[in-house]
């Protein structure tokens, strides 16, 4: 067996690429327009999976957007993306500048959650050892839910 990928449906493909792709740092692989179908179909890497995403075509988040409008909720049951990252604080605070609401903060130099346009959950690792606790994230309060 072998993991592909994750497929998520987005109810807006422009606001999800600036989501996904501008302020989450995904790098889109490729793309398929399905006329008959009426979906399109968007394939991101993160980009330290990216050289293994251009050659075997896995690890990838797949955007599944269908042209004909349909109304997703429910976006937690679905579970949650988890990527890694090179410094949880950094990341947190370039995505918060960004407008991305930090759902769940890093209090714990470990962890950390946001969530998509769709309210798909996402879960931001630590690389290696936690950071040590820093403010102001250590006493940062919750938002939402993740």
């Amino acid at each position: 067996m072998e993991y592909l990928h994750t497929m998520v449906r987005v109810a807006d493909l422009a606001q999800s690429l600036e989501f996904y792709a501008d302020k989450l740092g995904l790098v889109e692989v490729r793309r398929v327009e399905n006329e008959t179908g009426r979906y399109s179909l968007v394939y991101l890497a993160a980009p330290g999976d990216l050289d293994r995403a251009m050659k075997f075509k896995t690890p990838l988040l797949e955007l599944t957007y269908n042209w004909d409008s349909e109304a997703y909720s429910g976006g937690r049951n679905f579970g949650h993306l988890a990527f890694a990252v090179e410094d949880i604080y950094a990341t947190c605070d370039r995505l918060m500048k960004a407008g991305v609401t930090i759902n769940r903060p890093p209090r714990d130099g470990a962890m950390a959650f946001i969530r998509s346009p769709d309210n798909i959950s996402i879960e931001l690792l630590q690389k290696g050892a936690s950071k040590p606790k820093q403010e102001p994230w250590a006493s940062m309060p919750n938002t939402g839910v993740w």
